[in-house]
Formats: C-alpha cells, sequence, structure tokens
C-alpha cells in the first residue's frame, strides 16, 4: 500500500497541471467568493432632471451615486440613460409624486434603491420632517423576475460551453488518435485546419443560442425587445472569442482530460465574475477589474441590451469592439500555436523514399 501511495504523489508531481488545478482552483473559488460573492450594491449611478433636480441630488446619499443633473430636463432622458445602461436608477423632479425610473434588468441594485427610499422614508418620518412621495416604475423588466435576466446569460453560457469544451475536446481527439500527423503532410495551411475544426461547432451552437432563445420566450415569457441582427452578430463575435480559446486550449493539451482542465479553468471563472450570477458593481474593486477582461462579461451586455432594453448598436459599440478585439488576439494566438504544433507532426509523417543511387547492388 505504501509503495501505491508513493507512486500516486509521484504522477502528481510529475502531472504540472492536475497539481496546478488542485492548488490554483481552490485557491481561487476562495477569492471570488470571499470578494465577488456578494449580492450587496453599495453604488447605484443615478439621474436626477427637472426644476428641483440640484435639491434633490443633493438629498441622495449611498447607495446612490448621482452621475448626473439636468434641471432642464425631463423623462426622455432619463429613459435614454436607463437604455445605455450610464445609469440604474433616474429621478424625475417637478411633479408630485416625483418619479423614479428603474432599469429592472440590474435586479440587485433595484432592490438596494428600494429599500434606501425606504429607509429615508422612514428617517424622515422619524424626525418629523415630510418626505416627498415617490413613485417607482420599473423599466424593462417589470416584475423583477429573476428568468428575464438570467435567460440572456444563458445564452453566452451555452456559447461558452460549445466553444470552450467542446471545440477543445474535438481538436485533441484528433492528437490522440493520430490523425493530426495526416492533416500536417496535407496541403492545408494552418488557417484551413483551424477553420475546418470550428466552423461545425460554430454551426452547432448558433442552432442552440436559436434553441435556448425561443425556449426561454415560449417557457419563461422572456421578451426580444431588440434588434435579431445586432444580437446575432454580438453572439457571432463571442462564439469566435470562446472558438479561439477551445483551439487555444487544445494546443497545450496533450489528453482529452488535460484539455477539460483547462477548459472548467477558463469557464468557471467567466460565470462566477461576469455579472451572470453576481451583480458586478457589488465586488471588490480589487476583483472587478477581472470582470471586464473576460469575454462573457461584454456578451452579457450586449444579450440583456438587445432582448430586454432595445438597445441600439450605436450604445453596443463598446463591447461590440472588445469582443472583436479578443477575437482577433485569441484566434492568431491559436493559429500560431496550431502551426508549431503541427510542423513536428510534418517531419514525423514525412516519408524517404530512396532513390536509385541507395539501392543495393
Amino acid at each position: 500500500m505504501w509503495a501505491m501511495i508513493v507512486k500516486e504523489f509521484r504522477q502528481l508531481k510529475r502531472d504540472r497541471r492536475t497539481l496546478a488545478m488542485l492548488i490554483v482552483l481552490p485557491v481561487l473559488l476562495l477569492v471570488i467568493f470571499g470578494y465577488a460573492a456578494r449580492f450587496e450594491v453599495s453604488s447605484i449611478p443615478t439621474v436626477v432632471v427637472g426644476p428641483q433636480a440640484e435639491l434633490v441630488a443633493s438629498q441622495l446619499h449611498a447607495p446612490f451615486q448621482v452621475v448626473e443633473v439636468d434641471p432642464t430636463a425631463g423623462r426622455s432622458l432619463v429613459e435614454s440613460r436607463l437604455q445605455d445602461g450610464r445609469a440604474v436608477v433616474g429621478v424625475v423632479t417637478g411633479q408630485s409624486p416625483v418619479l423614479a425610473l428603474m432599469d429592472g434588468t440590474q435586479l440587485f441594485s433595484v432592490q438596494a434603491a428600494e429599500g434606501a427610499l425606504a429607509r429615508m422614508a422612514q428617517a424622515a418620518k422619524a424626525v418629523g420632517a415630510t418626505a416627498p412621495a415617490v413613485t417607482v416604475q420599473i423599466l424593462y423588466n417589470p416584475n423583477l423576475s429573476t428568468s428575464w435576466i438570467m435567460i440572456p446569460g444563458l445564452t453566452g453560457l451555452i456559447l461558452l460551453f460549445v466553444g470552450g469544451l467542446i471545440t477543445s475536446l474535438g481538436i485533441v481527439r484528433e492528437r490522440q488518435s493520430g490523425t493530426i500527423e495526416q492533416l500536417a503532410v496535407m496541403p492545408f495551411r494552418p488557417w484551413d485546419v483551424i477553420l475546418g475544426k470550428i466552423v461545425p461547432y460554430l454551426l452547432l451552437a448558433s442552432l442552440d443560442l436559436m434553441v435556448i432563445v425561443v425556449v426561454g420566450m415560449l417557457l419563461f415569457g422572456v421578451p426580444f425587445a431588440g434588434n435579431v441582427g445586432i444580437f446575432a452578430l454580438g453572439a457571432f463575435v463571442f462564439l469566435l472569442v470562446t472558438l479561439g480559446m477551445g483551439v487555444l486550449i487544445s494546443t497545450v493539451s496533450q489528453n482529452q482530460g488535460q484539455a477539460i482542465q483547462l477548459a472548467i479553468m477558463f469557464v468557471v471563472p467567466q460565470i462566477l465574475l461576469s455579472g451572470l450570477i453576481f451583480p458586478i458593481a457589488s465586488m471588490a474593486a480589487g476583483v472587478r477589474w477581472i470582470a471586464y477582461v473576460l469575454p462573457l462579461s461584454w456578451y452579457i451586455d450586449i444579450s440583456r441590451g438587445v432582448m430586454l432594453k432595445d438597445t441600439p448598436i450605436t450604445t453596443l459599440w463598446e463591447p461590440l469592439v472588445v469582443l472583436a478585439a479578443m477575437a482577433v488576439v485569441v484566434l492568431g494566438l491559436a493559429m500560431l500555436r496550431f502551426r508549431r504544433d503541427l510542423a513536428p507532426s510534418a517531419r514525423r509523417s514525412r516519408v524517404i523514399v530512396p532513390g536509385p543511387e541507395s539501392a543495393s547492388p
């Protein structure tokens, strides 16, 4: 038995990827759940408009963070800021009661804002002051339905799973079966091989995307308020990133077990840090920046914006450009790594035919 224990430790020592997963993944999960897994929102971007905008803005305290005050504007400006994602709460003054518009796609921020308004009213009543009546109107998700904000994010999770995990397993399978050497000696460029491998998964992921959107609309009543073309463009660019990551993972994996390990380390942080479950605004500042280097974070902005708020492409240009840049970088690295893998395979597969001068008499 002792010999088997020693043997197992020696194998773990040689398998650096498994050892790293045993050490890095628990630490990563500890950091994520310690600093990022929070539902409390401490900062709510707020716009105040109307004749009494400056007075009302001076009375708003944490968690409200007043980012814009415009005494000459009205409800249309507030709706524009909420649709663009620049604000979560918009207060329209100059009427009784005061109107507070809230972005229902930011579920936890809206709940925090409603609680803060209730506490402000109770505090004013306790000191004998008269607090202005406030009418709350929730846009884009009036019932604060969890499924409405989860379904658009789950479309990204499906694409992440197909692109990152399934693609990497499919390419690693070529290496394990030995067919990668056959590809190496064929007159294919690296791009030909990569595109040939990822196009089937691209089509499969597109089909999965359509299914999850239709099922979400039929079963959970999730609306699709925006432009289908903008949504498809965002999904396509995001899928290029995930497919590129799948190819890149396959180039550094010798077998399917290693590919699964690396894919898990690629997928898990995105599920927890992208805003799919925990709001990015509630994360600690030291962890929040990680969310902005994860492609799923940018895709969720696009999917929720298009499906729930009919956000125009002029507002979504930033996440689209970021995802496009990520796709170029990841696919470029995948091509370079794949080309380097094909070169030794081609040398091993090259058959040298002896010439007449080398023939025996």
